[in-house]
């Protein structure tokens, strides 16, 4: 058994496969894989791997940390050999571990391009749809139109930075 303090860290039988394994291996992996929410922060890998041991045969705990401190973020996977240990494992959802209620489900598969909604999409917050298109509407950006920036709209305030 394998255990990772990080996201990033390889294992010795892990690091005998190819460094960055295939995306079908990726998901072959996360299938056979569960998510462990509300971790308590001073758990270790072995601590995780004796509570989940009668569900099957673990091959790694992964304990996330934070990039920049190095403290666990409180939540954890744990990769099992087969399939039929995850269904078993997911019965422990709302067990107790060292005191806390942890949340245990069949971790899912990023999709590659789908993002988590950080991003505005399409015009956003402020544009509402239309950004800046810089096609004259008649004659020298006359008719009303054109982009003039942002400056010239005041809103009651002193003048303050526009970026754009």
């Amino acid at each position: 058994v394998s255990t990772q303090s990080t996201g990033m860290q390889t294992s010795p039988n892990a690091a005998a496969k190819a460094a960055f394994p295939s995306p079908e291996e990726k998901e072959e992996a996360d299938s056979r894989s569960v998510y462990v929410g509300n971790v308590d922060y001073s758990s270790t890998a072995k601590e995780l791997e004796q509570h989940f041991r009668g569900c099957g045969t673990i091959n790694r705990v992964t304990i996330l940390c934070d990039k920049f401190t190095g403290n666990p973020k409180g939540f954890a996977y744990v990769e099992f050999a087969d399939t039929d240990s995850v269904e078993a494992a997911v019965t422990l959802h709302e067990s107790l571990f060292k005191g806390r209620q942890i949340k245990v489900s069949a971790k899912r598969t990023n999709q590659p391009g789908m993002g988590r909604g950080r991003g505005r999409g399409r015009g956003g917050f402020r544009g509402g749809g239309m950004m800046y298109v810089p096609v004259p509407m008649s004659g020298y950006g006359g008719g009303g139109g054109g982009y003039r920036g942002r400056g010239s709209r005041s809103r009651g305030r002193a003048a303050h930075y526009t970026p754009y």
